[in-house]
């Protein structure tokens, strides 16, 4: 099944691929470093990567959920943190343009500030008490009205590309929220007074994606920051997750995919002294390489028809269903890939700045990524069941 890949989506996904060569050539450093690519973003930002899955509608190119799959697939396979870190942009911005619940008013608003603006918005929701295991997010960043527009305080985590994005896309309780399941998306310029950065990204994998923790103290905004609020925002996260969290999943693939060539490169390459053939011609290498290729295929395979389905269907009960699978398998697939070439490519593998070794840290980080893997199987279960979910018991017992 071809899952209508067009010419267009194979240009795409060959400039994406000569764009993720050379973003290789320096993600070793990046890592090394854990700092900021932003000479990878700044390309980005030239080749039209701000405005790719931006509608035709709104001046956008228009490439949609199966396009941006294609292209996010292929970057990945470059710098990893690179892709993942400029996915954000995306996943948050094409939420408020899909939804049925955001204003008109609000879409060409955010469209303008990335297409006629040429701005590059980051994103953060995470709270530094949340996780993702639960699905949900207590949300302790509060904003509230003040003459003029908006304050808002609190503290985030895991704010990808903060230092280069021109916004962030954060998600607030209003402090006039009745329930618990109230937010507003708010957009902070990076020189808002009262905002900050804590720089703690120190961690196995993803280093360059400078993942820090954002201030917010006392932030004011102007009264057009907040572009989407409701009392109860359960309904615009199900109907946008494919972008919000699907969009990942692409990056993630192309990491399994990096992992497997370089495996490959090496055992083709290697001949030991006193052998006349290369590691390739070791049985218990042939077998692992062709288990992992059938895994890496059905990871594509699954992640193609979960973008489709998207695209074709919008987001229904299934696109969900297959967002999760995808997610599950992906996750499964690059950190288990990525594990079996650290340990063929044996003990030279093993040093810091070597490819294998870096795609293993990367790769790790995989099936925690939201959604994880916990959480994507309680919800295929759900789905696949025919269950109820309001009849599920939660996972934890609430707090009354």
């Amino acid at each position: 099944m071809d899952f209508a890949i067009t010419e267009e989506h194979r240009q795409l996904r060959e400039r994406c691929q000569r764009l993720a060569a050379d973003f290789a050539t320096r993600s070793s450093m990046h890592d090394r470093d854990a700092s900021h690519p932003t000479e990878n973003y700044d390309r980005l930002r030239q080749e039209g990567f701000l405005e790719l899955s931006i509608p035709k509608e709104f001046g956008g190119a228009g490439v949609g959920f199966l396009g941006h799959t294609l292209a996010y697939e292929a970057l990945g396979q470059g710098c990893p943190s690179t892709a993942l870190s400029f996915n954000m942009h995306a996943s948050v911005v094409m939420p408020l343009l899909d939804s049925v619940e955001v204003t008109l008013q609000a879409k060409r608003q955010v469209a303008d500030l990335v297409v006629k603006r040429r701005q590059l918005i980051a994103g953060n929701y995470s709270e530094a008490t949340s996780t993702a295991l639960l699905g949900e997010r207590w949300l302790d960043t509060i904003i509230s009205r003040i003459d003029g527009g908006w304050q808002i305080s609190g503290r985030k985590m895991f704010a990808s590309m903060l230092e280069a994005a021109d916004y962030c896309l954060v998600l607030a309780r209003p402090d006039t929220a009745t329930r618990p399941t109230a937010g507003a998306f708010v957009l902070i310029p990076r020189q808002a007074s009262g905002r900050s950065v804590i720089a703690n990204w120190d961690v196995m994998g993803m280093r360059a994606t400078r993942s820090d923790s954002l201030v917010l103290d006392q932030c004011r905004l102007a009264e057009d920051a907040v572009v989407f609020q409701s009392e109860d925002i359960r309904e615009f996260r199900r109907t946008t997750s494919s972008w919000a969290w699907g969009s990942y999943t692409a990056v993630y693939l192309g990491v399994a995919g990096a992992a497997f060539a370089e495996l490959v490169r090496v055992v083709r390459s290697r001949q030991v002294p006193g052998y006349s053939q290369p590691l390739a011609y070791h049985p218990d290498v042939r077998r692992q390489v062709a288990q992992l290729s059938a895994q890496l295929e059905a990871a594509r395979l699954i992640t193609y028809r979960s973008a489709w389905l998207y695209e074709t269907e919008g987001p229904t009960a299934e696109t969900t269903a297959a967002l999760f699978r995808a997610k599950y398998v992906v996750g499964e697939a690059v950190a288990h890939i990525a594990r079996v070439a650290l340990t063929l490519s044996g003990s030279h593998g093993i040093f810091k700045g070597g490819r294998i070794e870096q795609l293993f840290r990367d790769g790790a980080l995989g099936p925690l990524h939201a959604p994880p893997a916990d959480f994507c199987l309680w919800n295929m279960g759900i789905h696949e069941l025919g269950l109820d979910p309001a009849e599920v018991s939660p996972p934890l017992k609430p707090a009354t």
